[in-house]
């Protein structure tokens, strides 16, 4: 098998899904549930990176906006680049999850989860605080998966090309 071949087919879909996932998170407010019924919500946040070319005609445009204003890397879709690199912040009642998505390798990186009590009560079990923590690490990582099967349910249906023809009137709007 040739692995250079696969490993372009995984970046394109990490691309595809990642604009899928700013497309749609743009458009309208989305909501997921979990197995448990509870929902959460999604939306990109403040850095993406768009990317396109070949070999040495790769070119990579980075924003980060503090206000959430990703307009230079829209433009930058309409130029035929696609979302490289992407924050995530996943929303469940009042809590949050920011990481960053690679979408070579699927990789999450700088993952920030709610945060947990620090205080060290007497008494107080120390290991409940990293299993709470390895805890909302899951939690972070379920709903990711949950939001990946949906892009790929859709992906894989006969429902794409309409969805592919909504993607393309948003970048160009």
């Amino acid at each position: 098998m040739d692995l250079s071949l696969v490993e372009r087919e995984n970046v394109l879909l990490g691309q595809d899904f990642l604009t899928w996932l700013w497309f749609k998170t743009d458009s309208e407010t989305v909501l997921f549930s979990l197995a448990d019924k509870r929902t959460f919500s999604l939306q990109m946040e403040q850095r993406v990176s768009v990317q396109g070319g070949e070999g040495e005609g790769l070119e990579t445009a980075t924003v980060s906006s503090p206000r959430g204003e990703l307009t230079e890397a829209k433009t930058g879709l309409r130029t035929g680049k696609k979302v490289n690199k992407a924050q995530l912040l996943f929303t469940m009642d009042q809590d949050q999850w920011l990481v960053q998505v690679n979408a070579a390798d699927f990789g999450l990186s700088g993952l920030k989860t709610p945060k947990i009590s620090t205080k060290d009560d007497e008494g107080e079990d120390t290991d409940g605080k990293f299993l709470e923590k390895l805890f909302l690490l899951e939690r972070c990582l379920e709903m990711f998966d949950i939001v990946f099967a949906q892009f790929l349910g859709l992906r894989m249906s006969k429902d794409w090309a309409a969805e592919t023809a909504r993607v393309k009137r948003w970048i160009n709007d």
